[in-house]
């Protein structure tokens, strides 16, 4: 996996590298990190170490990395320069590249005519013929230069893509691409394409959007004379709502944000598991170590899938309700409140426990419990007058008051008695107390609900929405 740190990692490299990771256990290869640093205008300082530590957060490593080095270290492009320097003059020398002189003026000049003749934008290939003394010249004259790669004229370029078959363009729409820089930093292409091989890297597993790059990937390995790697490109999630690719502008797309909000990594890795792709038995949940036996880019979708958020967020509550009570109380502790009544956590947990879908849903779920509670009055006023409504608290708070224990079978068998012997509507008369007593309209069960929130903050409470029907 090659991340370039220009930003936030995105949900789609997560599940992107899982797939390279799982591919390279499989068949016991080595899982590579290197970070493509190349683009130093984009380059966001401590996107590296945040990079590294998503990654690491949901629950993946790497056997060589720009951490913990490697055979073929450095790991980090922008510590590799000379190399790019050196194989860009290599194919300078055979005739496959060529130094450009031409200035970004004189380059935004032909794009722009070109796009008012809707013609695709290409370099005019200007300096691609000059000759060796008036290329030699302009060197020593210290005019600024970059290396363009020299297509050639007129011919097949074919590669294999696992998901999509054999893959053909002409070399007449590829461009004479920008291969080194005149700041001495390769670009991606010749970068990429180095560094794949003398890490000897044998499988791809990238984006779709990368397919229209690699004709230009295919002419830079021949020119070298190298053996190029088996690409697969996969498709781009789809915004939930099934239209357009996902991005920024619909909704969060930050691998981190996902944690932070609550999500499971190994729920958000089974997730992404399944999405364009299902084992032979069709199953849903899967661990790791089974994704990693079973998983065949070949016979991943190559049709762009959904980011089904209601799928992922029914996934999470499953790993969720499978973790033990000792587990889940340690991954809710960033999200419990500091007011939060810690002496009644393993009261009220039970209670929320099959409605929690995210963990960042605990104070939703629990916070009418100890915090202060005004009921909407519409709703209260909306299936009965005030004066039903003032009868009913006022007959509850004594029916309370004379129980002799505050435990919920007691609770419920008063309160079921009370309403059967009033013939009071039982959809309307529960609601209203639900409503009294947590302000919600849904919550767990409402007896053991009463029994954890404790007589004297009941009282109160019913007190009070009897106040607020007659205001």
């Amino acid at each position: 996996m090659a991340p370039s740190p220009t930003g936030e990692y995105h949900v789609g490299h997560i599940a992107t590298l899982l797939k390279n990771y799982a591919f390279a256990k499989q068949h016991g290869g080595q899982f590579v990190l290197r970070i493509e640093d190349t683009d130093q205008e984009r380059k966001v300082e401590g996107a590296v170490e945040k990079i590294l530590k998503v990654i690491k957060a949901y629950g993946l490593g790497w056997d060589e990395g720009p951490d913990i080095g490697g055979p073929y270290a450095p790991y980090t492009q922008s510590e590799r320069l000379p190399l790019y320097k050196e194989k860009a003059l290599e194919l300078v020398k055979s005739g496959n590249a060529y130094f450009c002189f031409c200035s970004h003026e004189r380059i935004a000049q032909i794009r722009d005519q070109l796009r008012a003749e809707n013609i695709p934008p290409k370099y005019d290939r200007h300096c691609r013929y000059l000759s060796s003394e008036e290329v030699q010249a302009k060197l020593s004259a210290g005019e600024s230069s970059v290396v363009r790669l020299a297509v050639p004229d007129n011919q097949p370029i074919t590669f294999t893509d696992w998901m999509r078959g054999d893959i053909t363009v002409n070399s007449d729409v590829v461009d004479d691409q920008v291969l080194l820089k005149s700041d001495g930093f390769p670009t991606y292409h010749l970068a990429v394409i180095v560094d794949d091989h003398l890490m000897k890297i044998t499988h791809i597993m990238r984006g779709e959007e990368w397919i229209s790059s690699t004709p230009k990937h295919v002419l830079l390995y021949r020119a070298f004379k190298w053996d190029a790697p088996i690409y697969a490109h996969m498709p781009v999630f789809l915004n939930p709502d099934g239209k357009g690719k996902m991005s920024k502008r619909r909704g969060t797309v930050a691998a981190q944000s996902f944690l932070d909000d609550g999500y499971l990594p190994e729920a958000m890795l089974n997730f992404f598991m399944i999405l364009g792709w299902t084992p032979e038995d069709q199953r849903e949940i899967l661990t790791l170590d089974e994704y990693i036996q079973e998983f065949d880019p070949r016979k991943m979708s190559s049709k762009s899938v959904v980011f089904d958020l209601e799928k992922l967020r029914w996934l999470n509550g499953l790993y969720i309700r499978r973790l033990t009570t000792d587990e889940l109380k340690k991954r809710l502790e960033p999200y419990i409140p500091d007011q939060f009544p810690r002496n009644k956590f393993a009261e009220i947990l039970p209670l929320v426990m099959e409605r929690l879908v995210v963990l960042k849903d605990f104070d939703s779920l629990t916070n009418f419990f100890y915090q202060t509670v005004r009921p909407d009055k519409e709703l209260l006023l909306k299936k009965a007058t005030p004066e039903l409504l003032t009868e009913q608290l006022t007959a509850t708070e004594m029916t309370l008051a004379a129980i002799s224990s505050w435990h919920e079978t007691e609770l419920e068998n008063a309160i079921r008695k009370l309403q059967e012997e009033k013939a009071w509507h039982k959809g309307q008369y529960f609601m209203m107390l639900r409503l009294a007593v947590t302000g919600k309209t849904a919550t767990p069960p409402l007896f053991e609900t009463m029994r954890v929130i404790g007589q004297e903050t009941i009282m109160s409470r019913l007190q009070q929405a009897r106040k607020l029907v007659t205001e």
